[in-house]
């Protein structure tokens, strides 16, 4: 008897720690390739299979613009937002767009040399794009001329998984399946920093000024580093065999680190100490064939609130715990 009360305990507790969300809008019912949130949570960029990819102001619960990535077929499977809300990027397999958030028009659409992977925007509208090759395109589109300028990295061996900007798109860092992070120098392909890691790398992110830098691998793994020195600040504390990301924002003055994973969880991290503050799991649709839903992008709506975006079309609204 004193075993069964003590499960129920438990339960009792673990449950306690699922907040309910604020608000929650169901922005799409279809299935979704990725979607990115605005820095401030205010927009959300959708890739949708059917009905083109979307622009909405969450504010209002309003659709902006529908973009079509290209003439046959919405193919779209990694978008991302520049922080200061001017620019989206969608990418393809075998090509990448530019659009103006302002006016919802096209700036530019590119062919790749080889297979997209990830892609990232800055605030003057320069792109990031991992290649399956190994390579990662460096495009600052020109204002007088249609022809960008390029540059093209080649410090990986492998598959890059995943790109990050600074938000002046001066600093990338690109993790891959070499098993290498690298800190970089757009305009010159300069590397700064590479980080060797045990397993593949498989989602990096930077924080706006480019002084700060997360990698997680294929494993457990899950690094910030500061990026003047190239010493580690802290390693995430995860003690489970196994946990990816599938979103990472620096938040709070950079104090705190927000996370999301392919497995419904939302985190919140000290980047001090590496230690988990508070965790919870984005909710099921009613209809839901499965019980997983990918968290694509998660973003401080103010101190207080913290918006997510998922695969199950939901964007919810969090209370941020109190510590």
């Amino acid at each position: 008897m004193k075993k069964f009360f003590s499960v129920v305990f438990c339960t009792l507790i673990i449950s306690a720690c699922q907040p309910n969300p604020i608000d929650t809008q169901a922005l799409i019912t279809e299935p979704s390739y990725d979607a990115s949130l605005s820095e401030n949570g205010k927009l959300v960029l959708i890739s949708t299979a059917n009905s083109g990819i979307q622009v909405w102001d969450l504010e209002t619960g309003l659709q902006k613009y529908t973009w079509i990535h290209s003439e046959s077929d919405n193919d779209a499977f990694d978008v991302a937002i520049s922080p200061n809300q001017i620019f989206a990027a969608s990418l393809s397999r075998d090509s990448v767009a530019l659009w103006s958030i302002l006016n919802g028009s096209s700036l530019g659409w590119w062919s790749l040399p080889s297979t997209g992977q990830s892609v990232a925007v800055s605030n003057s509208g320069s792109l990031l794009i991992g290649l399956t090759d190994g390579s990662v395109m460096s495009l600052m589109p020109s204002v007088s001329t249609k022809t960008p300028s390029l540059i093209k990295f080649l410090g990986h061996s492998e598959k890059v998984n995943s790109v990050a900007l600074s938000a002046d798109g001066k600093l990338a860092l690109t993790g891959s399946n070499d098993m290498q992070a690298i800190l970089w120098r757009t305009n010159s392909g300069q590397p700064i920093h590479s980080w060797q890691f045990d397993n593949r790398v498989i989602k990096v992110g930077l924080n706006g000024a480019g002084s700060l830098s997360f990698i997680g691998d294929s494993t457990k793994i899950a690094k910030i580093m500061d990026n003047l020195t190239g010493k580690q600040i802290s390693q995430l504390k995860i003690s489970r065999r196994k946990m990816n990301f599938s979103a990472a924002r620096f938040s709070n003055r950079d104090t705190l680190l927000l996370t999301g994973t392919p497995a419904r969880e939302v985190r919140i991290w000290d980047v001090k100490t590496g230690h988990s503050l508070d965790n919870w799991q984005v909710q099921r649709t009613k209809h839901a064939q499965t019980k997983a839903a990918v968290v694509y992008s998660i973003a401080n709506l103010d101190s207080n609130q913290i918006r997510t975006i998922s695969s199950n079309g939901l964007v919810e609204t969090w209370p941020v715990p109190v510590h």
